[in-house]
């Protein structure tokens, strides 16, 4: 499944791996961030429900030629691998898939087979993903799966450093870093300023956060936003869609 390329690029320095421990509860535990890393009533349904449907996915990327998808925060790789299953089993998706995602503090392959361990349904795409895990070292790692038709690029390293040279043309956004409370820098006006020089024009984004001052930096920057249907004990998430600079 692994397709041939397999490069990276790395401008300097490994990084702090995350520190990964699992609640009681079973839930995957930041200790970096004092935070989990999805919500405890089902994570794959919390991918579904906010980033893919938050994103108005499947349907947008239908009858395409090729749909980028730009993620904030990779995390255990889950809303990658149901963005990738979700494509393949659309008849009408688009002919490529494009997941792009940052990550400052990525995990070790065993710890991440240990998280994935508990979701045997994706099982064939974590096994792709695991077998051709990068060292952690800061750079982008490019890899294609399904002959090339699904690429993922991980950028390894601080968003502030690496958006400003990053090229996406981004067709839609997942918010999913850890709690602006607790990594207020993944949420701040500079970060939202620079995904929206990744957008296309009608690149929509979704996001569990509703924080006031995360609504005000999408806004400030040129999406449109609206509050819908939380997942699960949440109340709301966020969703929204790019405009233009100060939303005009």
């Amino acid at each position: 499944m692994v397709g041939p390329s397999n490069l990276f690029n790395a401008p300097s320095g490994t990084l702090e791996p995350a520190r990964i421990s699992i609640d009681p509860d079973g839930t995957p535990y930041s200790g970096v961030y004092d935070d989990v890393y999805h919500s405890r009533h089902g994570a794959q349904a919390q991918a579904r429900h906010v980033f893919i449907a938050g994103n108005d996915l499947p349907v947008r990327w239908q009858g395409r030629e090729s749909f980028t998808i730009f993620e904030t925060g990779f995390g255990l790789g889950l809303n990658f691998m149901t963005s990738w299953h979700t494509w393949r089993n659309d008849p009408q998706a688009s002919r490529k898939l494009h997941f792009v995602s940052v990550e400052k503090h990525p995990l070790a392959s065993t710890d991440l087979a240990q998280a994935h361990a508990v979701w045997p349904e994706l099982a064939e795409f974590s096994e792709a993903l695991l077998s051709c895990w990068p060292s952690l070292v800061a750079g982008e790692h490019r890899f294609e799966f399904d002959g090339g038709r699904v690429v993922l690029v991980l950028n390894f390293g601080d968003a502030v450093e690496i958006l400003p040279s990053l090229d996406v043309g981004a067709d839609a956004f997942y918010l999913d870093g850890f709690s602006p409370a607790k990594n207020p820098e993944l949420w701040s006006p500079e970060i939202c300023r620079l995904l929206a020089r990744q957008a296309r024009a009608g690149a929509t984004l979704a996001t569990w956060s509703v924080a006031g001052h995360v609504r005000q930096a999408l806004l400030d920057a040129g999406f449109e936003v609206e509050k819908r249907p939380g997942f699960a004990g949440k109340r709301q998430m966020l969703v929204g869609r790019y405009r233009s600079p100060g939303g005009i």
